[in-house]
């Protein structure tokens, strides 16, 4: 068997259990994948972004359509104003973040992709003990409030969506959830909905920078690990609830966190 097929087979089977894991918990699993494309497949720290980022919006656009059929576009329709909100916010920061990106020195994109990783795999732990689910009314009663904490909301998680190329879904849905009192099964319809744009903002301002070519180099690899990631998501869907949730966010934050300062632990000492 050749390198080539070696790879493109890891990147399969690394795809397939990434998605897998992913659909475990409603997530498309981008933060799990980064450091596998930086450490396992040795791509540098902005080609891996991008190279996330490409694949982030192929899974995410399969996803969407799929959530349609268990929750109908007659009934996201008139929660647009929460995606209109969280938007204004997020396609700024993406813009903004996918830019800095592109001029920043490879040894500051790494620490500040540690931190954001440490930030969410604290942000998992929190969701595998937080009830989401019985989170009821929004935040603050002030409409006015509720707007601009979406605005800020929304440039956040725009900035880690743009600098990690993920979705963003383990940040949007438990703010969609929070601050607007949304049930946690229509947020994350609307967290796709909101993801989507947000990503190609992000995606369209990588397509300046020379790393973008990483995608042309590394196509077989692509096509190979979005049909995993694919097949994978299809498969933690249909095992959804068959694993105690608290327990999966739990271990799954662990692994992030642990894979995060294995593969970025090189930043420390530059």
């Amino acid at each position: 068997m050749s390198s080539v097929s070696k790879r493109n087979g890891k990147g399969f089977f690394s795809g397939t259990i990434i998605g897998a894991l992913g659909g475990l918990i409603g997530l498309g699993g981008a933060e799990f994948r980064l450091p596998v494309l930086i450490r396992s497949f040795k791509m540098p720290t902005l080609e891996a972004v991008i190279f996330n980022k490409a694949m982030s919006l192929a899974v995410v656009a399969v996803a969407l359509i799929f959530r349609t059929k268990s929750i109908s576009l007659d009934q996201l329709i008139p929660h647009l104003d929460i995606v209109i909100n969280l938007l204004a916010g997020s396609l700024i920061g993406a813009w903004w973040a996918a830019g800095r990106a592109i001029k920043m020195s490879r040894i500051w994109l790494d620490r500040i992709i540690l931190i954001l990783l440490v930030l969410l795999s604290f942000v998992m732990l929190s969701e595998a003990w937080m009830p989401l689910h019985s989170i009821s009314g929004g935040l603050f009663q002030s409409s006015v409030a509720t707007i601009i904490s979406g605005v800020i909301s929304g440039l956040f998680i725009g900035i880690v969506a743009a600098l990690l190329g993920v979705a963003g879904g383990e940040l949007l849905i438990p703010t969609i959830v929070i601050l607007f009192g949304t049930d946690i099964k229509l947020a994350g319809s609307l967290s796709l909905m909101i993801s989507l744009p947000t990503m190609i903002v992000g995606f369209s301002r990588y397509t300046n920078a020379d790393a973008f070519q990483i995608l042309r180099k590394e196509k077989s690899l692509f096509v190979w690990m979005v049909t995993g990631s694919v097949i994978g998501a299809a498969i933690g869907g249909l095992l959804l609830g068959m694993f105690p949730i608290k327990v999966l966010m739990t271990l799954l934050g662990v692994i992030l966190l642990i894979s995060a300062i294995k593969t970025f632990k090189h930043t420390r000492k530059n």
